[in-house]
């Protein structure tokens, strides 16, 4: 099946002016017009997050959408998926952000540009054991790019939530997939990027 719309998801303290996000979203306007992008600001709450998404992505044709994130993103892409049945690809994603955020509870600065700053509530916790989705079977094609050398997130968790994905176990690599343009043509590949 032909992906006609693209959702883009950042990942925590990111933003859409993300390295991979640019490389992305230029790959597709340059290579694939035809497709509706979309790269949103995620806001802070997980539930106003995924409240965004809904909405922004309900009158997109189901069969022939998708979704990539990284890191919280893919975390998010993941109960993306779920909701619309729909394929993703996950760049190191989160699998246990619930645990790994709690130490973030406070003030916080965007990774892009220090002077936004935004503050990460204790209940965002909850927010995000409530979109967990470790559970369940994939709802539709996954594809996974995993780095050996993630230094913020452990490969080996991140290889264990994607049993049924096609898997890109990178040896070395970083949290950002610093490589990542390298990468994206297999990801148009595996998207069927119309």
């Amino acid at each position: 099946m032909t992906t006609t719309h693209l959702l883009y998801l950042h990942g925590f303290r990111s933003s859409p002016q993300s390295a991979k996000a640019r490389q992305m979203a230029a790959h597709v306007a340059a290579q694939h017009p035809g497709v509706h992008w979309w790269c949103p600001q995620l806001p802070p709450s997980p539930r106003a997050a995924a409240q965004l998404l809904l909405a922004g992505t309900a009158a997109w044709p189901q069969a022939t959408t998708a979704v990539i994130g990284s890191s919280l993103g893919g975390f998010y892409a993941s109960w993306f998926a779920q909701q619309r049945r729909c394929p993703s690809v996950l760049l190191n994603p989160a699998v246990f952000p619930a645990r790994d955020l709690e130490k973030y509870i406070g003030a916080q600065t965007a990774w892009h540009d220090p002077a936004l700053q935004f503050f990460f509530k204790p209940e965002y916790i909850a927010e995000l054991q409530a979109l967990d989705t470790n559970a369940l079977p994939a709802a539709a094609p996954e594809l996974a790019f995993i780095a050996k050398g993630d230094e913020v997130l452990d490969w080996r968790e991140m290889l264990a939530r994607y049993p049924q994905a096609q898997v890109v176990l990178l040896e070395g690599g970083d949290h950002a997939l610093s490589d990542f343009a390298q990468h994206i043509p297999r990801i148009s590949r595996f998207l069927a990027l119309g």
